[in-house]
């Protein structure tokens, strides 16, 4: 493994972590009519700790775009798996909470099933498959389900709907790493011209703004905790898919290999559960510890705008 590549994904790691825990904080105290609408966005825009944490999420995804430009997708996406490891970092210091023995557990689970998957795996980099149909239907199975998951979830009071929408946001993300890895490979085949003639950098843009009004809107609907396992666990899973699916990325396929990788990916979900449970990640209750007046003057603040 390259310790460019290494490094660069830690730090997109860390810049995301923290970036999404400023970014629920306020989140959490926007009006529910904003619910999956982009009036969401534009009422965050007015918060300066909201854009705190945009900023360092947008040099987390620059990071990590130049991490997957020097390795393949099915390398970058564990490692950037480890975003959650920082969140805590950051909550726990919020909140006073000690790691305890399941925080210690859940890191041992996600750094330990990391490292398995990569040892085992041992990724490399292929040629992008020259297939449509083959990538056509690995770009529609995945946005297919992360349209399935956010219809399931279309009012802030569903069951489960920050877990949903957070399944939902993963999966785009997976989706656009494995994009942005196609658009730095017309780059570097064509320069800019072969670049924006193609369809591939505004998909991302799109698929960008549109994981980013999920993200936001299961910030909204739920603590931190039940929506950043569901994002952090979803992505890594859509972009080893799209990238072993369409990328040409290969891995070990024999019996042991496989049975290592397979341990290794249930070992980072079961990390991602059991860190997204730790007390230090904040529960959010009664709108994450707003008060009714809070809601009212929010409310009226917002159809005043």
């Amino acid at each position: 493994m390259s310790v460019l590549v290494l490094l660069l994904s830690v730090g997109a790691a860390c810049c995301l972590g923290f970036g999404f825990v400023l970014q629920q904080d306020a989140a959490r105290r926007a009006p529910l009519s904003d619910f999956l609408s982009p009036r969401l966005l534009l009422d965050l825009m007015r918060v300066p700790s909201w854009l705190a944490g945009i900023g360092l999420m947008v040099c987390g995804m620059v990071l990590g775009a130049l991490a997957l430009g020097q390795g393949e997708v099915s390398l970058v996406e564990p490692l950037l798996a480890t975003n959650l490891v920082f969140a805590m970092a950051l909550s726990r210091h919020r909140t006073g909470q000690p790691l305890g023995r399941q925080g210690w557990g859940g890191l041992c689970l996600l750094a330990g099933g990391v490292t398995a998957f990569l040892l085992a795996g041992q990724p490399e980099g292929g040629e992008t498959t020259a297939n449509p149909l083959r990538q056509w239907l690995v770009i529609g199975t995945v946005a297919g389900l992360a349209v399935v998951l956010t219809a399931s979830a279309r009012h802030p009071r569903t069951p489960g709907a920050p877990v949903l929408l957070g399944l939902a946001a993963g999966l785009l993300y997976g989706l656009q790493d494995a994009l942005t890895r196609l658009c730095g490979e017309r780059l570097d085949e064509g320069g800019w011209a072969t670049l924006m003639t193609g369809w591939h950098p505004y998909a991302v843009v799109v698929i960008g703004v549109t994981g980013l009004l999920l993200v936001q809107s299961a910030f909204e609907a739920g603590p931190l905790r039940m929506s950043l396992p569901a994002l952090t666990a979803a992505q890594p899973l859509a972009g080893i898919a799209c990238g072993i699916g369409f990328l040409g990325d290969r891995v070990r396929t024999d019996t042991g290999a496989l049975a290592w990788q397979a341990a290794g990916l249930a070992a980072i979900v079961a990390g991602i559960v059991v860190l997204g449970l730790h007390p230090a990640m904040p529960e959010g209750k009664g709108r994450h510890g707003s008060t009714a007046a809070d809601r009212v003057m929010l409310d009226e603040q917002h159809d005043s705008g």
